[in-house]
């Protein structure tokens, strides 16, 4: 019989949470308020369609051959010209999703037990991708505002970076101020920490953009991540990182020997769609559905949750709202009773690298219609009235145990 040893890093891979809850979101009827997925409503489906069309006219031998493992020229320079700071295209290297880039950075700069930092909570695929490499991950105190400076140079000492999500971070939705990125970009300056800034968000904003990357601070301190799933489609697999000209190659040799490029037909029907300010007329239509629809659920949970002791956020971009439930509720217990309802969402337990909040979960506002995010709020809340019963039941019973 075949024996199969595995390597010490396979153990620490964990399903993601996020990936299994989806799986409930299949059953008919449930409304999933759970996955990070964009609405296929704002999917240029035409524009890519005539763009393969031309790609595969003008050059359809190379399109389908191997490419650079840079990425394709054109798409590489639109990206250096579309940031707001100095970028040379010979710093952007396109990777097979933004989740790739921060594969990469781990490979290339985690060690077994090196110390990371992170939010509190941080983006859970992060942490999947950081945990193969058997780092320690530190939570840094966060508020609304994101990491608190003061507990980030507490921290510092040692790090080899810290993990930040500026933009309607995932899974909070809250937004860095320009106070605040000033703090942590001169704290993490003083202390030699290296920041990973990751922003798939950042163009999903309601009504003012957000303030400046804390890489336009200081660029050969950073490495910037960006998409394309989020402002265009992301069954294409294609993001991009920005790395100081130093990091840079050792990012491309270890992306050599993941994939050797990134799919050049996906690459040069973007850079196609592109062109003519496509996503300056794309994005706004993005921007105002996700507005519309993010109304409906802070609407519906002002309505719905009303005496409840629910505490939430209004994100000022993004997909995602943050909740927190009442004392003793278990997002992770609760979800089995809401889905029971028809309703799924996040817990927010898997988002913590240190002790989670299990009162915690995040809905998503973007994929589920103004009508069924309604629907979904008043089923959550009513499921959140049903535990609140169990939870005072079970307290008078003990009450009366203790009594006798």
């Amino acid at each position: 019989m075949t024996h199969w040893k595995l390597a010490a890093r396979a153990e620490k891979m964990n399903p993601s949470a996020i990936r299994e809850i989806l799986k409930v979101t299949e059953r008919p009827n449930v409304i999933s308020l759970a996955g990070g997925l964009p609405s296929p409503k704002t999917f240029p489906v035409t524009e890519f369609a005539a763009a393969c069309a031309e790609v595969l006219a003008t050059d359809g031998q190379g399109a389908l051959q191997y490419a650079a493992s840079e990425g394709y020229a054109p798409l590489r320079q639109a990206v250096a010209d579309m940031l707001p700071w100095d970028v040379d295209a010979d710093q952007v290297l396109i990777t097979t999703g933004s989740q790739q880039g921060l594969d990469l950075i781990a490979k290339v700069l985690i060690d077994p037990q090196a110390k990371v930092l992170v939010e509190t909570p941080t983006y859970l695929g992060a942490l999947q991708a950081f945990s193969p490499m058997e780092p320690e991950a530190v939570s840094v105190a966060s508020d609304a505002e994101g990491v608190l400076p003061e507990d980030l140079s507490a921290k510092a000492a040692g790090a080899r970076f810290i993990y930040l999500l500026p933009n309607f971070q995932n899974p909070t939705g809250r937004t860095m101020s320009e106070a605040r990125r000033a703090a942590v970009s001169a704290a993490a300056q003083a202390a030699g920490l290296p920041i990973v800034e990751d922003n798939p968000y950042g163009e999903l904003w309601f009504d003012e953009a957000p303030p400046l990357p804390l890489t336009a601070r200081n660029p050969e301190g950073c490495i910037y991540l960006g998409s394309f799933s989020k402002v265009l489609a992301p069954g294409l697999r294609l993001g991009f990182l920005v790395a100081p000209k130093a990091l840079y190659p050792k990012l491309l040799q270890a992306k050599q020997a993941v994939d050797l490029h990134t799919p050049i037909f996906t690459q040069r029907m973007v850079s196609t769609v592109m062109q003519g300010g496509f996503l300056e007329r794309h994005v706004p239509k993005i921007r105002a559905l996700y507005k519309a629809q993010r109304d409906a659920m802070v609407g519906a949970l002002q309505r719905e949750m009303k005496g409840l002791d629910v505490e939430f956020n209004v994100p000022k971009g993004g997909m995602f709202l943050w909740l927190r439930m009442p004392e003793g509720i278990d997002a992770t217990a609760l979800l089995a009773q809401a889905v029971e309802r028809n309703v799924a969402f996040v817990p927010g337990s898997p988002f913590y690298a240190g002790e989670p909040d299990p009162r915690t979960l995040r809905l998503s506002f973007v994929t589920a219609t103004e009508q069924q995010i309604a629907t979904a709020i008043a089923a959550l809340a009513e499921t959140v009235r049903e535990a609140l019963a169990h939870r005072a039941a079970a307290q008078v019973q003990q009450q009366l145990a203790a009594a006798h």
